[in-house]
């Protein structure tokens, strides 16, 4: 697999630190709040990235952390009168709620910051003692820029380009020795929630809590970190400054950015009341139609989300699932027989579309080339095996199919149980074409179509499917 290295700007042989395994660590959601379709997409690129490590044999450890202790959190859970940790519990619940819906795995670890206090606090403590860090009389910990001279490397910004983080506080701090030097340790205001420490009473700034969480699971130095573009600067440059300033290692070997998502050709934003949340969305979509949206182009690009978009990609999806359900039905009820000639050699060419597939996902995971080659597959098994088609051909067709659907997160949804009326027609309709009943044939058929399903006669039979 070749991948496009934020640090490095170009596309880089994936080659693991330890053959075999392949170590990620995914930023993750901060849980005041559902989270919102600009998150979904990091989530799902890299969930996808996973599983395609997973399918060509490495042994994967996948980090995603929860930020459970952030100004945003404190200022939600005073608002609505209850502990950061009542709302921390609520939102991650939820997130795996919205996350189960879009078809994103649970990660390997899910690290949440306010159990890594521990681990947070000796980082510091080790970036204090090595000088790239100190303490002020407020109780405040900052680490000191100027102390690593390779400030800058991610995202190519200057030291004096540097704008406050996310987590850190809007006024002119005076007790910095410069203004670019950014908050580890926050001393405690009060009500606010705090943990014991060398300076004082305090909580931890958002960078150090993923440098912390990160090599606790997967080392000093691992293979790839992931995230939103919006991370780039200042998070995970700060991260790779307090990690490398700590260890004196390479932190990560590759970086990987996604691209921004627009909404109807403009910036998501509150004021411009474009901000949908994934909650939002499933109100009126299927998420899996929000995830083959979110595939449907090369996770780098920027992407425009838009009503029209995801009515495609739903198009999209259900022609899967169509194609799907005609191969299950093949296989149920087509001949039990041996392969013949065009059917071997439509078996033969299954492996040349999972190639073409992961070709696309190796290069720097191109899911919309993949995508081309899952629906190649399908055009050719639909010319290729009619009513009469062996069981074989559609078996090998649903496998090659539904191996490299899985990689993308896609299909998974098992068909719907047909309702007892439904069925009670269909066995009637059967019975009447038996008995050569035209006309109540018809009926049963008109009925059952007036109902919202679509049957079809085979030579196997009647195939009956839910109308899209």
């Amino acid at each position: 697999m070749y991948i496009y290295n934020s640090l490095s700007r170009k596309k880089e042989k994936f080659v693991p630190l330890r053959e075999g395994k392949a170590g990620i660590y995914a930023c993750g959601p901060t849980v005041y709040n559902y989270f919102h379709i600009g998150n979904a997409r990091p989530f799902i690129t890299f969930d996808v990235l996973r599983r395609q490590l997973e399918r060509e044999g490495y042994d994967v450890t996948f980090v995603q952390n929860f930020t459970d202790i952030d100004d945003k959190m404190i200022r939600r859970a005073n608002e609505e009168g209850i502990t950061v940790p009542e709302l921390a519990e609520r939102f991650i619940a939820e997130y795996y709620v919205d996350a189960g819906a879009l078809g994103i795995r649970p990660a390997t670890v899910h690290p949440k910051a306010t159990e890594h206090i521990p681990e947070i606090i000796a980082l510091i403590s080790r970036l204090i003692e090595n000088g790239h860090a100190y303490a002020v009389p407020s109780g405040d910990v900052y680490y000191r820029v100027s102390a690593f001279p390779g400030y800058g490397k991610l995202s190519g910004q200057r030291t004096e380009d540097r704008e406050t983080g996310a987590s850190e506080r809007l006024n002119v701090e005076t007790d910095k020795e410069s203004p670019e030097d950014f908050a580890l340790w926050k001393a405690q205001k009060p009500g606010e929630p705090a943990w014991e420490s060398p300076w004082g009473m305090g909580r931890p700034g958002w960078h150090i809590e993923c440098s912390a969480m990160s090599m606790k699971y997967l080392g000093e130095t691992f293979d790839i970190h992931c995230g939103g573009k919006d991370l780039l600067f200042p998070h995970h440059e700060n991260e790779i400054a307090q990690s490398e300033g700590a260890t004196g290692k390479p932190y990560v070997r590759y970086w990987m950015h996604n691209g921004f998502i627009n909404v109807d050709n403009q910036k998501m934003s509150k004021s411009l009341n474009n901000f949908f949340t994934v909650r939002d969305i499933a109100k009126e979509y299927d998420l899996e139609a929000v995830r083959m949206f979110m595939l449907s182009a090369h996770y780098r690009s920027p992407i425009n989300f838009s009503r029209d978009q995801i009515e495609s990609a739903n198009a999209s999806l259900n022609r899967l699932y169509t194609a799907r359900d005609h191969l299950r039905f093949l296989r149920d009820n087509g001949e039990d027989r041996d392969l013949n000639a065009d059917e071997e050699a439509f078996v033969s060419r299954l492996s040349g579309y999972e190639a073409r597939f992961d070709e696309a996902m190796d290069d720097d995971l191109n899911t919309a080339d993949a995508l081309g080659a899952i629906f190649e597959l399908v055009r050719d098994a639909n010319v290729s095996l009619q009513d009469n088609a062996s069981r074989k051909a559609a078996s090998a067709a649903l496998d090659s199919l539904g191996a490299i659907c899985g990689v993308l997160g896609i299909l998974a949804k098992e068909a719907e149980e047909l309702p007892a009326d439904i069925l009670s027609m269909v066995s009637e309709r059967e019975q009447a074409r038996k008995n050569k009943d035209w006309k109540r044939s018809d009926e049963l058929r008109d009925a059952i179509r007036a109902a919202g399903y679509i049957i079809e006669d085979t030579k196997q039979g009647q195939k009956v499917r839910k109308d899209v």
